[in-house]
């Protein structure tokens, strides 16, 4: 039994090196500005941050009212398991007439070899058709 090599793509150890943050100071001088801003902003409001340690997102805490006000709307063709389309007794499409060779040029059909039938419109060319299926 033989192991395929892969590439690194599908390494699952991979090669991850560390997340840069950011790429100069000045992108890491505007990052904490807009930080900053934003807490001015939570704390204008007196919406409080729950730090989440294991994903290191912050989360705003708010209180909502438990009771909810509204009325829940049922729509009516929940209620039914299975709707039927609409029969008009007419069928879904017409058939299609059966092809069929009315004509009198085609004597018969030849075979050459296993299923390659072909028409034949003479004698010569059936003559012709039986010594190449035989030579």
């Amino acid at each position: 039994m033989s192991m395929h090599m892969e590439g690194p793509w599908l390494s699952t150890t991979g090669k991850k090196r560390g997340k840069k943050k950011f790429r100069n100071a000045d992108s890491a001088n505007k990052a904490r500005r807009n930080a900053e801003a934003w807490q001015a902003l939570m704390d204008k409001w007196g919406v409080k941050d729950d730090v989440n340690v294991a994903r290191k997102t912050t989360r705003p805490i708010t209180k909502l009212d438990p009771v909810v006000h509204s009325t829940v709307v049922v729509d009516p063709r929940r209620l039914t398991h299975s709707i039927p389309s609409l029969d008009t007794g007419r069928g879904i499409a017409p058939l299609k007439p059966v092809q069929q060779y009315t004509g009198t040029a085609m004597l018969g059909i030849g075979q050459l070899h296993k299923s390659n039938s072909i028409p034949v419109f003479s004698k010569e060319d059936a003559v012709d058709i039986s010594k190449m299926r035989r030579g």
